[in-house]
C-alpha cells in the first residue's frame, strides 16, 4: 500500500533523493571545516538575536576554514514584507557580516541551491514521497477545528496535546478511504508517522549547553501543509541535508522540538548536522530578568543602532563579550588585534541567558572609537548622516576639516579621553561648534553670580588674544581669576574657601559656558583656536547681552 499511496499523493513528483544526492554531493572541505547557515524569515524585520546568531555562524565557519550561508526560510506567504531580503542582507554586512553562498543582492551564490524555501518545493515533495513509501508518513484530513476539538478534550483530560496515539485518527486509514476522500477533493495534509516513546530519554551532545536529555517524539506532526509546501520541522531537515550543513546554531526555543527533528533525520536516513542552542538575549527590569521583547524593547531591532550611528565595531565588539566570557581577558591583552584572531568557541558560550546591557555597549564603543583615527570616524559619520540625518550630513561637509580638529582634542597621551560613543551622541558633543542652532545648554557656575560673571567676561573679552599660547592664555585667565575676589591657587581655597567666591575652575567654567554654551568641554584653549577669534569673540559678545 506504502508505494500505492506514495504514487497516489505525488503523482507528479518523477525524481528520487537518489538524484538529489548526487546534484548536491559532500562538499570537499577539510574534515574539521564547518558549514554553517543563517535562515531568516523574510518578515522585515531584523534583530540583534539575528545578529549575535549570524556572528556566532560565521566565526564558526570562518574559524575552521569552512563557509557560511544565507537562506530564506520564506514558505509563510502571510509574513513575507517586501524588501526583507535586501533588509537582511544589507543590515547585516552593515555589522561586518558577509556570507559565502546562498541569497545575494546580486542573485544567488553557489551550487546547492534554490536557497530560498519557497523554490525548493520539488525537492521537500520528493523527500515527503520517500517517507510515504517507507509508510512513515501519512494523509490526514483533519480540519483545524477537529484539531482544536481534540485539544480542548485533551486538556479536560489533562494529557500532552498533540495528534498522537488514539487521537490520530487518520493513521490507520485504508488506501480505499483515503483514495475516495481525495476524489472527493478533501484537503490533507502529510504527516510523519512517529514511532517515538516519550517514555525513552536520550543523550544529546549540545554544542553550546553540552550533554542533554532529551525525550523520544511522539507527535505526528505535519511535515507537508495543505498547499503543498513544509512546516519549518521538515523544510530546514532537508535543507541542512541537501546543503550540507554540518553546524546548525539557533535560539533556545527550538529546544522544545529537537525530537521532532532528531526523529526526521533519523527516518530519512540522513546524519544530523551539529545543533548549537544559543541562550536568550536577556534584559534586567527592575531587579528581574526577562528576554528582550520586540514589543518593548527597541534596542532589540539592528536598526536602532544603525539610527544612532552606532559604529558597527562596537556593536560586534560587545556581542563578542557576551558569546564568551574570556572575551574582555583576551581584548585587554591584546587591545590591537582584531576580534577575529580571538579563539572563539561555542562550549565557552553561556547557557543561561546572555545579559544585554546598553550601558556596558556604550563603554565598549568609547574603547572602541579610541582606537579608530579620527579620519575613520569622519569618514563613517558621513556615510551614517547621508542616510539618517541630512542636516548633519550637511554640517559635517562643510566644516569636516576643523570637526576633525574637534575630535583629536585629548585623543593623544598616556589617557586619551573617551567620550566618543556613536554618531548621534557625537553630534551633540560637537553640536557647540556650530553657530547654526547654537544654544547655552548650562548655566554659569554655582558659584558665580551674574554681575561676577559680567566683569569675568568683559575682562576676558578685552584681554583675549588669539595669538596666546595655552600657557599664556591661562596666566590670563589667573589674574582675571584673582582679581574678581576668586582665587587660582586652588590649595588656598580648600583651606579657607569661606575668603573667596570661588576657584579658577567656577571662573574658567564661566568663559566656557559662554564660548561653548556647556560647564563641561574638551581642552578651551584648544577648541578657541580651532573656531577663530571672531566666533570666540562674538559668543562672549552676545552671553554678555544675556546678563
Amino acid at each position: 500500500m506504502s508505494r500505492e499511496l506514495a504514487e497516489l499523493l505525488f503523482p507528479n513528483v518523477d525524481k528520487t533523493l537518489e538524484y538529489y544526492e548526487e546534484k548536491f554531493p559532500e562538499r570537499k572541505f577539510e574534515k574539521k571545516s564547518k558549514i554553517t547557515r543563517l535562515g531568516p524569515s523574510p518578515t522585515g524585520f531584523i534583530h540583534l538575536g539575528n545578529l549575535y546568531g549570524a556572528l556566532v555562524d560565521e566565526r564558526m565557519a570562518h574559524l575552521s576554514d569552512g563557509i557560511m550561508l544565507l537562506r530564506i526560510e520564506d514558505t509563510d506567504d502571510k509574513r513575507r514584507v517586501e524588501g526583507s531580503e535586501e533588509l537582511i542582507i544589507n543590515s547585516l554586512k552593515f555589522f561586518g557580516i558577509e556570507f559565502d553562498e546562498g541569497v545575494s543582492l546580486d542573485g544567488e551564490v553557489g551550487e546547492y541551491g534554490p536557497y530560498r524555501q519557497s523554490e525548493r518545493k520539488e525537492i521537500y515533495q520528493t523527500a515527503a514521497k520517500f517517507l510515504t513509501e517507507k509508510g512513515m508518513a501519512y494523509p490526514s484530513f483533519v480540519s483545524e477545528e477537529e484539531m482544536e476539538a481534540i485539544r480542548n478534550q485533551q486538556e479536560k483530560e489533562g494529557v500532552n496535546t498533540g495528534y498522537y496515539g488514539k487521537w490520530a485518527t487518520d493513521r490507520d486509514l485504508s488506501f480505499e478511504t483515503i483514495k475516495s476522500n481525495i476524489e472527493a477533493g478533501k484537503p490533507w495534509t502529510l504527516r510523519l508517522r512517529s514511532s517515538g516513546d516519550p517514555e525513552i530519554a536520550m543523550k544529546f551532545i549540545d554544542g553550546i549547553r553540552g550533554e542533554i536529555t532529551v525525550r523520544q517524539n511522539n507527535l505526528d506532526v505535519v511535515i507537508l501543509k495543505q498547499n503543498g509546501i513544509p512546516t519549518y520541522h521538515f523544510a530546514h531537515v532537508v535543507d541542512d541535508h541537501f546543503m550540507r550543513i554540518t553546524d546548525v546554531v539557533r535560539g533556545e526555543e527550538w529546544l522544545s522540538t529537537l525530537p521532532i527533528h532528531l526523529e526526521l533525520f533519523h527516518v530519512m536516513g540522513w546524519r544530523r548536522p551539529n545543533y548549537n542552542h544559543t541562550a536568550h538575549l536577556m534584559k534586567s527590569e527592575d531587579g528581574k530578568k526577562r528576554k528582550l521583547s520586540k514589543r518593548k524593547d527597541p534596542e532589540l531591532s539592528l536598526e536602532y543602532y544603525m539610527k544612532d550611528g552606532y559604529f558597527p565595531e562596537a556593536v560586534t565588539e560587545y556581542l563578542m563579550t557576551l558569546m564568551n566570557s574570556n572575551y574582555e581577558e583576551w581584548r585587554m591583552k591584546n587591545p590591537e588585534k582584531s576580534f577575529k584572531e580571538f579563539a572563539f568557541k561555542t562550549k565557552n558560550m553561556s547557557s543561561s541567558g546572555a545579559l544585554f546591557d546598553l550601558n556596558k555597549l556604550n563603554d565598549i564603543s568609547k574603547d572602541v572609537l579610541i582606537r579608530l583615527s579620527v579620519e575613520e570616524i569622519m569618514d563613517f559619520m558621513l556615510s551614517w548622516s547621508e542616510k539618517f540625518d541630512k542636516n548633519a550630513n550637511s554640517l559635517l561637509n562643510q566644516y569636516k576639516d576643523d570637526l576633525i580638529k574637534i575630535l583629536s582634542i585629548g585623543r593623544d597621551g598616556k589617557k586619551p579621553r573617551k567620550d566618543l560613543v556613536n554618531c548621534t551622541q557625537i553630534m551633540q558633543f560637537i553640536s557647540y561648534y556650530f553657530d547654526e542652532d547654537f544654544e547655552y545648554v548650562d548655566k554659569m557656575p554655582e558659584r558665580v553670580s551674574n554681575d561676577d560673571a559680567k566683569a569675568i567676561l568683559e575682562q576676558y573679552l578685552k584681554t583675549y588674544n588669539h595669538s596666546d599660547s595655552n600657557e599664556q592664555w591661562f596666566e590670563k585667565v589667573k589674574i582675571i581669576t584673582d582679581g574678581n575676589g576668586f582665587t587660582s591657587n586652588n590649595k588656598e581655597f580648600k583651606k579657607n574657601p569661606e575668603a573667596y567666591k570661588g576657584n579658577i575652575t567656577d571662573v574658567s567654567t564661566a568663559i566656557r559656558v559662554a564660548v561653548v554654551g556647556r560647564q563641561q568641554s574638551p581642552d578651551l584653549w584648544s577648541i578657541q583656536q580651532i573656531m577663530g577669534e571672531e566666533r570666540v569673540k562674538n559668543r562672549i559678545a552676545e552671553y554678555l547681552k544675556q546678563l
